[in-house]
């Protein structure tokens, strides 16, 4: 069994197809549905079942795939802990972040980290921090920043933690609401904001998580009557006055057009960068200095 080999065949896993998969790796279909035919005879069963319209994984497949994933990744590994210890830092990193990250320049990071390790190959991911904290855990990216309330877990085996920056979340509300008139200096409480109709995030994620906890907290109930899952939409449900929201106080310069009221017990928000400490590669360690210098 060889590497080339399971680099195809996770090249078809994840294309969806031979054709796509050689044009990722540069080989003729014919080889690579020979070096996959050679595969599946040496393990006695087939990885893929094949029909006119598409390519998908047996059981057997199924059960091959993590294996040759994790043989690609511990080799590439390997090659890049001994370039490493020649003073090389390449391979790859595998990036993810909230869109709402306020505790670094995450576009700046990269670009000096680029100038410092040009050998390194980056890709970023964008998205929740639900799914980008189990690309961490699954191996699929080696970091990423995340916004999460403090209860959240960062001691679980194999996960690394480091808190960037801790903000208190903020009531933001249209120009013409009745909250925005007492100004910018007066303090809410909790309570008074229960009979307000709400713009959140949807129930389930983080960014909704760190209010519903807020409000749990104080034996408090309110009503979301609008979900969003992006922050400029929720801003612009606030600004045509169909509820308030609470956000990060960091977030807020970001959203103009908006009344601001700080409030006195009101949900927290951590932003965490996150990280696999048994797949740290080289590449990873290098960045994880670069954000701590």
């Amino acid at each position: 069994m060889e590497l080339q080999q399971m680099r195809y065949v996770v090249a078809v896993a994840e294309t969806g197809g031979f054709t796509r998969a050689a044009e990722r790796c540069l080989v003729v279909q014919s080889a690579l549905s020979h070096q996959i035919g050679k595969l599946e005879k040496e393990l006695g069963a087939r990885l893929f079942e094949r029909t006119s319209r598409r390519v998908r994984l047996t059981p057997a497949g199924e059960a091959f795939l993590p294996a040759a994933r994790q043989a690609l990744e511990a080799a590439e590994r390997a090659r890049d802990e001994v370039a490493a210890a020649t003073g090389e830092i390449r391979g790859q990193l595998r990036l993810g972040a909230i869109a709402t990250v306020t505790a670094v320049d995450v576009p700046a990071l990269m670009r000096a980290y680029h100038a410092a390790y040009p050998q390194v190959a980056m890709r970023l991911m964008d998205g929740m921090s639900e799914s980008l904290l189990h690309g961490v855990r699954e191996g699929t990216l080696d970091l990423a920043f995340l916004g999460v309330q403090p209860s959240f877990r960062s001691d679980e085996p194999g996960l690394g933690s480091r808190t960037l920056v801790v903000d208190r979340h903020v009531v933001v509300a249209a120009p013409e609401h009745p909250l925005a008139r007492a100004g910018s200096a007066a303090e809410v409480a909790l309570e008074r904001l229960v009979d307000e109709s709400f713009v959140d995030f949807p129930a389930g994620l983080a960014a909704r998580a760190q209010t519903d906890d807020a409000f749990a907290a104080a034996g408090l109930r309110r009503e979301v009557a609008f979900e969003a899952k992006g922050l400029e939409f929720v801003a612009d449900l606030v600004r045509g006055g169909l509820g308030i929201a609470l956000l990060p106080s960091r977030l807020v310069p970001r959203l103009p057009g908006l009344a601001v009221v700080p409030v006195r017990d009101g949900p927290v928000r951590e932003e965490r960068l996150v990280w696999s400490v048994t797949r740290c590669s080289p590449a990873a360690a290098a960045f994880l200095a670069s954000v701590g210098s």
